[in-house]
């Protein structure tokens, strides 16, 4: 078994149980691992500390499998794993149908993201949600070197422990570069999927974009947040920014909402959501779609007059690795700077971050810097999160990369 032997003193976040060791650990490789294999990895004294997937291009260089030294790395490891991730979206997650299956590291398979579609069929809006569903489909993003090599048995333990047989990949992702490994999509399993499913979340149905569309076609991690936005939009004027195919705009429209603005630079993510107010049956006057960037459109809104009583701002990435985190906090501070002078007195502002290298303490003071440049008094009703099929690892605080505030002038 090739070998890898670690530094002195560098075995101490494995002893804590974190799942990565950089290459600036390593003190020799013993043998001649190809990218992805299993390793043995030991301290400098010669202790066993873990089971590892091998990634000579990485800065990330090992991945750990498991830190039990008589586990064995085989088709029967992913298996388990796989049945282990499913058992607990099966006991924690309800009534929808899109939920993460598997969450990397937090699942025990690091570099694996595995979403799980359930077509909706019936076009009934009175049932529980994935009532009469049509064809599941599994979705995978495969991004460390480690799983790329268990591939197969990953995908076959999918469809094992789902009886989903039809699974699609979306490893069109900039991060398996740094990997030493190709972007690539296409069918693993069962047929391809169609141009685009409908799937229903707190009985509103969702067009969702498998092959081509953000992510795996819809952001599941914004399930919870979704249902906060439309328990608390009837009656309100709302106003959603970089909105893609309008999911916080839809679940203001279920809630009952007056007005609902929504702001995206895509025009293909602007048509999905029409249609998305056409399948479920909304009013369309009550939809406005801007075909805009969303920093102008919101100063000018500003300048305007425009005022809401609900502001949804869920940006992208605006901070893909530290180097960017000064550029990513002006970007931050000055939409919700506009967000905060949007809003009515009494009114709501739900603003998120999805860079990992803005931190949660970071994100806030952001926000509160922008509240106080728009000399409002702001208070945090709630912190908020991906849901419960996004488990965070104690010893992993990288796997928090979704934070969020809901806020309330007064």
């Amino acid at each position: 078994m090739n070998t890898v032997t670690l530094k002195p003193s560098k075995e101490k976040s494995l002893l804590r149980r974190h799942p990565w060791v950089y290459a600036n650990a390593i003190e020799r490789v013993e043998g001649k691992p190809a990218l992805g294999a299993t390793v043995i990895v030991r301290a400098h004294d010669g202790r066993f500390l873990a089971r590892a997937a091998y990634s000579p291009h990485s800065q990330i260089r090992l991945r750990v499998w498991s830190f039990d030294e008589a586990e064995p790395i085989d088709h029967a490891f992913f298996k388990r794993r796989v049945q282990r991730a499913v058992a607990h979206r099966q006991a924690f997650v309800r009534d929808t149908g899109a939920v993460r299956l598997i969450f990397g590291e937090a699942d025990g398979l690091p570099g694996l993201i595995v979403d799980h579609y359930v077509e909706d069929v019936t076009g009934d809006l009175s049932g529980d949600a994935g009532g009469g569903a049509g064809r599941g489909q599994l979705v995978c993003q495969f991004m460390a070197a480690g799983v790329e090599a268990w591939k197969e048995a990953i995908v076959a333990a999918l469809v094992g422990a789902t009886g989903c047989p039809h699974v699609y990949e979306r490893s069109d992702v900039s991060i398996r570069e740094k990997e030493g490994l190709q972007q690539t999509t296409g069918v693993l399993a069962g047929d391809a999927p169609p141009d685009t499913l409908v799937t229903r979340e707190n009985g509103v149905r969702y067009h969702v974009d498998v092959r081509s569309g953000h992510k795996t076609g819809f952001y599941v991690d914004q399930r919870d947040n979704r249902a906060l936005v439309q328990a608390y939009a009837a009656g309100r004027d709302v106003l959603n920014c970089f909105c893609y195919t309008g999911g916080f705009s839809l679940a203001a429209l279920g809630g009952g909402a007056r007005r609902v603005v929504s702001i995206d630079s895509s025009g293909e993510a602007l048509a999905l959501a029409r249609a998305n107010v056409e399948v479920n049956g909304f009013d369309a006057e009550r939809a406005q779609w801007l075909d805009a960037d969303a920093f102008r459109t919101l100063r000018s809104l500003v300048d305007e007059g425009e005022r809401f009583d609900l502001v949804v701002l869920d940006p992208p990435k605006f901070a893909p690795a530290r180097e960017h985190v000064d550029r990513a906090a002006r970007a931050y501070k000055d939409i919700n700077l506009s967000g905060f002078k949007l809003l009515r007195p009494g009114g709501l502002l739900f603003t998120y971050s999805c860079s990992g290298a803005i931190d949660a303490e970071l994100f806030q003071k952001i926000v509160a810097g922008a509240a106080a440049d728009a000399r409002v008094d702001a208070r945090i009703l709630k912190r908020l999160g991906a849901g419960l099929d996004h488990p965070l690892l104690a010893a992993f605080p990288e796997g928090e990369y979704l934070k969020g505030l809901l806020l309330q002038i007064v």
